[in-house]
């Protein structure tokens, strides 16, 4: 079997030691003296003229020596190429290739194999090498700020909004402490969440970030990945359009109070400028103050209830039993007998006045919805003017759904927005609170109308433990 090396790019390797190939043309001498000495014994002793003997002893002893070196070659060179596409293998240069490699033999299959894994490895390695290529260059073009550090918290790693934002050059950066770059509080506390920080780079002073953090290994150590977002301009957006939702409502709702209580008081100051006086004027003098009472206590509620929602206090976490809390709810309504679907016995850390707070909203609108015939919220299985109620566990979380059959949503858009409302005596205020509520335990609120069928549902979700 002839083989030997070609390269197919660059690198190292390692050749085989001449010592092992001296030693194996000794062994092949070793093999082949034997039948060597036989033949001679053989050729001395037989009737043959002297110089003929001798002419046949160089004859044997060059076979000899010609087949040592054949032996030596058809195993030492096929040994070889293996050990130096091993070494170049170990090494990392994937470019070697056996040529002449026969698939008749055990030696040559494995030089084919060995051919296949470098191929494989080359091909491996580009595309580590590419994607890492990738990588590095997403990495660079985001706008998020990212820094990598290591278990000493020194800086590893940081891209080109990184290294902008903190306004020195990612090679003055690298090995420097959290601390010393103005980062320390941002590998401690909670993620993810918003903070208020001022950095070099930034221009105009400080923003409000998006703090996130990862963990990820490099050779075995453990190492933190750090994301800064800017979300000054999403959240200053976000608060203009709030306080525009919140001017439209209000204005309207104080347009609705104010132009009555006007044209009221504008008509009882003619009223009482007149002379001699009308008269039923004290009749027409009590009926306008009294609209101008209500209109102004409808105005208090108004506030009250927007005070209410502005200082909604943190929950006080305790273990609160889902269906005991379910149950003295329902039993809180009495316009309307309200079902109650029992599923499993679960308990949930929570304020539990406030969750009282929550599924009464619901409950109430789901109530007023069949009723009424207003938008209301509330699942299957819910008979024509009837609500139920009902919980599950799904994903390690709990759902608990209210389902009406009233008519369903029909602007779902402003559902959430504070003090709009449909109602002739609402506020307004009860989803904007209840999400508000659900929200601040983890959870979420989600309101759409049935697919089965005629009505709305209402769906909170809170984590367990």
């Amino acid at each position: 079997m002839d083989s030997e090396l070609r390269r197919g790019g660059g690198g190292g390797h390692r050749v085989a030691p001449p010592r092992h190939e001296r030693r194996a043309f000794f062994l092949a001498l070793a093999g082949g003296l034997p039948a060597l000495v036989i033949a001679v014994v053989l050729l001395w002793r037989g009737d043959f003229a002297p110089r003929t003997q001798w002419t046949f002893t160089v004859i044997a002893v060059g076979a000899w020596l010609v087949g040592a070196g054949m032996l030596r070659e058809r195993v030492v060179r096929p040994l070889q190429t293996v050990s130096n596409m091993l070494a170049a293998l170990r090494e990392g240069d994937y470019s070697l290739r056996a040529r002449g490699a026969n698939p008749d033999d055990a030696l040559g299959l494995l030089l084919l194999e060995l051919n296949d894994l470098g191929e494989d490895l080359r091909a491996q390695r580009l595309g580590a090498l590419e994607a890492t290529a990738l990588l590095r260059r997403v990495i660079e073009e985001i706008d998020v700020a990212l820094f990598a550090f290591d278990g000493s918290r020194a800086l590893r790693l940081v891209n080109r909004s990184g290294a902008a934002l903190l306004g020195r050059p990612s090679q003055q950066l690298l090995g420097k402490d959290a601390a010393e770059l103005g980062l320390g509080d941002c590998l401690a506390g909670d993620a993810p969440r918003v903070v208020t920080l001022g950095f070099p780079g930034r221009q105009g002073g400080g923003g409000r970030w998006e703090v996130r953090r990862g963990e990820f290994r490099q050779g075995g150590l453990p190492h933190q990945l750090l994301m800064l977002a800017d979300v000054s301009r999403a959240l200053s957006e976000e608060e203009r359009q709030a306080w525009q939702r919140l001017i439209r409502v209000l204005s309207h709702e104080l347009n609705n109070s104010l132009a009555p209580i006007k044209s009221i008081a504008e008509s009882l100051g003619a009223l009482v400028g007149q002379e001699p006086p009308p008269r039923d004027w004290r009749d027409d003098l009590r009926k306008g103050l009294g609209i101008i009472a209500g209109r102004s206590e409808s105005l208090s509620r108004l506030m009250a209830a927007y005070a209410r929602l502005a200082r909604l206090p943190r929950p006080h976490l305790e273990p609160v039993a889902v269906a005991e809390w379910v149950r003295r709810v329902v039993a809180l309504e009495t316009r309307l007998a309200v079902t109650v679907r029992p599923g499993p016995e679960v308990t949930v850390r929570a304020d539990g006045a406030q969750l009282d707070q929550l599924l009464i909203n619901l409950v109430r609108n789901a109530v007023d919805a069949t009723q009424d015939g207003g938008g209301g919220v509330a699942v299957q299985g819910v008979g024509t003017g009837a609500v139920a109620v009902g919980w599950g566990v799904r994903q390690g979380r709990l759902d608990v759904w209210v389902r009406d059959d009233g008519p369903g949503l029909a602007d779902s858009g402003n559902l959430f927005v504070p003090f709009y409302t449909t109602k002739p005596n609402g506020t307004g205020i009860g989803l904007a609170l209840s999400r508000q509520i659900a929200e601040g335990h983890g959870g979420t609120l989600t309101l759409a109308n049935r697919e089965e069928g005629r009505g709305c549902e209402a769906r909170v979700s809170l984590p367990l433990g």
